[in-house]
């Protein structure tokens, strides 16, 4: 049985990206950094995944430094952290995103039996006009939502 623990969520990219596919992945951590996840000091608001060198790497996330750690302890809280996949998942992401212009982004990073996971999208971009018609779309289905109860 899952016990799962959302630690933060990237609401920034439901509204800025069309999302295509989702993924799993797990994070490489310090001893402090696990514990400032624990503590849900993260912020994945201008965070990306970058392939190098044939690995995922999660670039860009703020993982606030652990109060208790000493000042030795404290590293750059975006430094670049390592995704753990399959090789064929990696594979498969990063022939996507050369061909078909895709990017990926992290949605949510969450606990999953007291380890740390980053969910993963493929997404593509919303031009300005895709994000009105999205939010018309939520305020009709409000007013909708709002008039049947009076009614």
């Amino acid at each position: 049985m899952d016990n799962i623990k959302v630690v933060a969520t990237n609401r920034k990219a439901y509204h800025e990206y069309f999302i295509e596919e989702q993924y799993e992945a797990g994070i490489v951590l310090s001893g402090t950094e696990i514990k400032a996840v624990r503590a849900a000091q993260v912020s994945l608001r201008e965070g990306y995944v970058m392939a190098r060198d044939g690995e995922l790497w999660l670039m860009g996330v703020h993982i606030a430094p652990y109060e208790q750690a000493g000042v030795r302890q404290a590293g750059d809280p975006t430094q670049p952290r390592k995704l753990l996949m399959h090789r064929r998942e990696i594979n498969k992401l990063l022939g996507i995103v050369q061909e078909k212009g895709f990017t990926i982004v992290p949605l949510r990073i969450y606990l999953r039996n007291r380890r740390a996971k980053v969910e993963i999208a493929l997404v593509k971009g919303k031009k300005q006009y895709d994000k009105r018609a999205v939010i018309a779309k939520r305020d009709a289905e409000r007013r909708i939502e709002r008039e049947s109860k009076d009614y």
